[in-house]
């Protein structure tokens, strides 16, 4: 997911999308404290789009 295509949505749609991700992340921490977590890296991915996605949503509540 790349700054670009994150612009091009409604505040909505990155509120959504916010959602989705910090459910992702939450999911993700508890299956490494469980042993769980086979793919490391998608919890630096997902801490990144999280990221993306509160600073996109910055930007617009400044232009308004």
């Amino acid at each position: 997911m790349n700054a670009q295509e994150l612009r091009d949505k409604t505040p909505d749609q990155l509120k959504e999308t916010l959602a989705s991700l910090k459910k992702e992340a939450f999911n993700l921490r508890f299956q490494q404290a469980t042993g769980q977590l086979e793919n490391t890296a998608r919890m630096r991915t997902v801490k990144r789009d999280v990221a993306r996605v509160l600073t996109v949503l910055n930007q617009k509540a400044a232009e308004a």
